[in-house]
């Protein structure tokens, strides 16, 4: 990408404080940042918001995003019944969609995981029940939640929406550019 993601600007700020500011509009109890690499620019591109998150710095973010997927998770409160995990390079993602999976969450106690879906595809954000916490914590290297939700015995709830943003992320220069440039 040529810059760390976090930093990319989106809409003149950078991806890490558009992605904070959307999640904090949310009805999120709390939002953990996860930092790795850059983590004193990444913090600072925060700014003022800083006071409203609780950053966590992943030592072994080199190692792969369970890495990150743990530190985030091992520090949450432990009356947390699930977490919203979402990616710093999807900033298509509203507030009012991360309202929409804690609702859903609400009225599917049973479930696992949150899972959106566009037209068959799966989506980010999910969110995971408390329920995968310690299975999360067994992940290594590049290996993320997916394939825990592909196990016959997670429970997943399925949330079928009709905006593709959920399939949208910024994973090369090419797609970032064609979405800088709209």
């Amino acid at each position: 990408m040529g810059s760390p993601k976090p930093l990319l600007i989106w809409q003149g700020q950078p991806l890490v404080r558009h992605i904070a500011t959307v999640a904090l509009a949310s009805h999120l109890a709390g939002l953990t940042v996860v930092l790795g690499a850059e983590a004193t620019s990444v913090r600072q591109a925060l700014g003022d918001l800083r006071s409203r998150v609780h950053v966590v710095e992943c030592a072994a973010f080199a190692t792969g995003q369970a890495a990150s997927l743990i530190c985030g998770l091992a520090s949450l409160p432990t009356e947390a019944t699930g977490a919203v995990i979402m990616l710093v390079d999807q900033p298509l993602v509203t507030p009012g969609f991360i309202n929409q999976l804690m609702t859903t969450f609400a009225a599917h106690p049973e479930a696992d995981a949150i899972v959106p879906r566009y037209q068959g595809q799966h989506g980010h954000p999910v969110l995971l029940a408390a329920t995968l916490f310690a299975a999360v914590a067994t992940l290594e290297g590049d290996t993320g939640a997916r394939v825990l939700l592909r196990k016959p015995t997670t429970r997943v709830h399925w949330l079928d929406v009709a905006d593709p943003a959920v399939c949208i992320d910024l994973d090369t220069p090419e797609g970032y550019q064609a979405f800088v440039q709209g």
